[in-house]
C-alpha cells in the first residue's frame, strides 16, 4: 500500500490521429529523442546533455515551452531535463522519464507509441506524474493533448512537403 502521505500518481492518456502519413514515416520523426523542438509547440530548445539520441540512458535538456498554469509570469522559462528509458524500434514506441526541472514534473514517465492504420496511424501518448502543485490533472492532461495535437499536424505537414518534392 502506498504511504498516507502521498497521493496516488496522475496517470493520463493522450492521443492523436493522423490521416495520411503511416506508421513507418512518422516513427523516425518521433525516435530523433533531440528533435522534439521541431515538433512540440512553444518549445524553443532541445540539447543533447549526455549520450547518444535515440539510445536508452540518452538525456535532453528542452526549455521555452508554455503550460496551462503559467498565467502572467512570462519571465519564467520553463524547462525539463528527460531521460530515454527504453526504446523499441519494432513496436515503434520509447518509454522516457523527467529527471530535472522547474515545472514540478515529479515521478514523470511516459510512453509513446505509434500504431498502424489502414489509412495513416495514431500516436498513443500515456504518462504518469505524482501530483504537480498548482496544477489538476485536467491542465496536465489539455497541456499534453493539445502539445500532441499540434505535434501531429507538424507532422502531417513535414511528411506532405517532403512527398511532395519527392513526387517532383
Amino acid at each position: 500500500m502506498a504511504n498516507d502521505q502521498h497521493q496516488p500518481k496522475w496517470e493520463g492518456k493522450a492521443f492523436a490521429e493522423l490521416a495520411g502519413p503511416k506508421a513507418e514515416q512518422v516513427w523516425p520523426l518521433l525516435q530523433d529523442f533531440f528533435g522534439l523542438d521541431k515538433w512540440f509547440p512553444t518549445l524553443t530548445t532541445c540539447l543533447p546533455v549526455e549520450g547518444v539520441s535515440g539510445q536508452p540512458g540518452c538525456v535532453r535538456f528542452c526549455a521555452g515551452f508554455k503550460t496551462p498554469v503559467n498565467g502572467s509570469d512570462e519571465g519564467t522559462v520553463n524547462w525539463t531535463k528527460q531521460k530515454l528509458l527504453s526504446i523499441d524500434p519494432s513496436e515503434m514506441a520509447f518509454s522516457y522519464s523527467i529527471v530535472d526541472g522547474n515545472v514540478g514534473f515529479n515521478g514523470y514517465v511516459s510512453t509513446v507509441k505509434v500504431l498502424p492504420k489502414e489509412a495513416g496511424c495514431d500516436i498513443d501518448w500515456k504518462y504518469e506524474v505524482e501530483p504537480v502543485k498548482g496544477w489538476t490533472l485536467k491542465d496536465l492532461d489539455f497541456f499534453i493533448a493539445s502539445g500532441l495535437q499540434v505535434m501531429a499536424q507538424r507532422m502531417e505537414a513535414a511528411l506532405r512537403v517532403f512527398q511532395a518534392s519527392m513526387d517532383q
